[in-house]
């Protein structure tokens, strides 16, 4: 039986792998290079396109760059990296299987997913163009294109996103100080370690949501780390008691075999 669950997981570990070369669920190979350790922080870019000998062009492309690249096959697997990635920017074909590229937009701006996309397709009516933009993409490349284009596209978008630089995080009562790790409600303020830091900017950075506890494996302690369940169970009860200290309406909600919610009481 297909267990959502450890699939997850599995893509969510792989995605912060070195370079490897690892199997699609239907059978297919494909390409994925994460973010190295002890690497200076590269962008990361997910590659969707089905037609394999172009996406490994596109792969090698940002390679040269030396962006970090995850590289899949059709709609629905770039929809699911889409949604569980920290990405910096999506390369999306148009003609995909299983979801075209337009309702892979449309699905991850209804999710308030605000990653920066870029179209590709060998349509070139302006119809289709609009279609897009409409979608939600920021920007549409015709096939064939220039390498330089595209990596020029390719940092207009997350230049255009790095605008933005966050000092805090705030949610209710709750405020985050991102340069020294303090946490704050009111006039009380507690220093945080650096994994309860790391675990309170995921939870802030989608209140009201369910984070995967799977999630929080692999952005806080790492791919490959041999951290378990109950090392993230322990960080949220962490958590928990100075959020407690604190006397923020804040809480960190439980939700049984899914995750962890940050709301209010």
């Amino acid at each position: 039986m297909y267990d959502m669950r450890k699939d997850l997981i599995r893509k969510e570990r792989a995605s912060a792998c070195e370079t490897t070369y690892r199997l699609h669920p239907a059978g297919k190979a494909f390409y994925t290079e994460g973010n190295k350790r002890g690497a200076a922080n590269p962008l990361r870019i997910l590659i969707v396109e089905d037609e394999k000998r172009l996406s490994d062009a596109l792969t090698q492309i940002m390679r040269e760059q030396k962006y970090a690249v995850d590289a899949v096959y059709d709609g629905e697997d770039g929809y699911q990296y889409a949604r569980c990635g920290e990405y910096d920017a999506i390369v999306l074909d148009v003609m995909l299987p299983r979801r075209s590229g337009f309702e892979v937009v449309k699905a991850l701006r209804r999710e308030k997913i605000a990653t920066p996309v870029l179209l590709l397709t060998a349509r070139d009516e302006l119809e289709s163009k609009v279609n897009g933009l409409d979608c939600g993409a920021d920007d549409y490349m015709t096939k064939p294109f220039a390498p330089e284009e595209l990596t020029a596209r390719i940092r207009a978008l997350t230049r255009r996103q790095g605008e933005v630089v966050l000092e805090e995080m705030t949610f209710e009562d709750l405020t985050l100080e991102l340069s020294t790790c303090d946490l704050k409600c009111g006039a009380k303020r507690v220093h945080l370690s650096f994994k309860e830091f790391e675990v309170m900017k995921l939870l802030l950075a989608s209140p009201n949501t369910i984070v995967p506890k799977e999630q929080l494996l692999v952005k806080v302690w790492g791919a490959e780390s041999d951290a378990e369940d109950n090392n993230v169970e322990a960080y949220i009860s962490f958590l928990r008691k100075k959020l407690f200290y604190l006397g923020s309406q804040v809480s960190i909600s439980t939700i049984r075999k899914l995750g962890y919610r940050l709301g209010t009481e």
